[in-house]
């Protein structure tokens, strides 16, 4: 049995949505972002207090690099590449790539929605964040090109990047490329049924939150 500990809208959709690609059956627990997450039986699986945590094989993953790594590697082998595969090595880099992209989108959320007062934020910050996801998001796009991040096509980079590209668009304008890359990882029947599984929003209220002028 697969059981993934979620929260709507955060870096464990990434998780939900590459479950969903390898077609495996699993459990979704959904949680909030309260004083659960600090309980001792859920800090047993994440020591952290964050999600995801995956809870597989015997096993309980909480880092989302490592759970696609697993997850591809002992379950669904198509949606990586093999040790000997001349592209493993870009496979690795852009599975790896959503992180920083992933950094940048914590430090504008932080400002933008978890510091509740003004004076709290810093305007140079977020003028630079959301600078540094443009160039984050237009990297991922020129290397998708008209396809996904690989030659051989769609593979769990993609869902570590897409989903940068995905919350990265309410905090900078995503190119054209960079909107026609996001279209293509919308179709895929897996994207939709992650989106339709994740639940009510709980960190992104609004549409767009622009970095202040400057």
């Amino acid at each position: 049995m697969i059981r993934l500990h979620h929260i709507a809208q955060s870096r464990s959709f990434r998780v939900l949505w590459l479950l969903h690609e390898t077609g495996l059956p699993f459990d979704l627990v959904p949680h909030r972002f309260d004083k659960s997450l600090r309980d001792p039986a859920y800090l047993a699986l994440s020591p952290a207090g964050r999600v995801p945590a995956l809870e597989v094989d015997g096993l309980t993953l909480f880092e989302s690099g490592a759970i696609a790594e697993y997850l591809t590697e002992a379950h669904a082998p198509h949606l990586a590449r093999a040790v000997a595969s001349p592209d493993r090595a870009a496979y690795l880099e852009w599975l790896h790539f959503g992180e920083t992209i992933g950094q940048h989108l914590a430090n504008l959320t932080q400002h933008h929605i978890a510091l509740r007062e003004d004076h709290m934020r810093s305007p140079t910050v977020m003028r630079l964040e959301a600078k540094r996801l443009a160039i984050c998001l237009e990297a991922v796009a020129g290397k998708a090109g008209d396809g996904y991040l690989l030659p051989g096509g769609f593979s769990a980079a993609d869902v570590q990047c897409g989903y940068g590209v995905l919350i990265g668009q309410r905090f900078t304008t995503l190119s054209p490329q960079a909107a026609a890359y996001l279209g293509r990882l919308q179709a895929r029947p897996a994207f939709q049924a992650a989106m339709a599984q994740d639940g009510p929003a709980q960190i992104y209220l609004r549409e767009f939150y622009a970095a202040p002028e400057g």
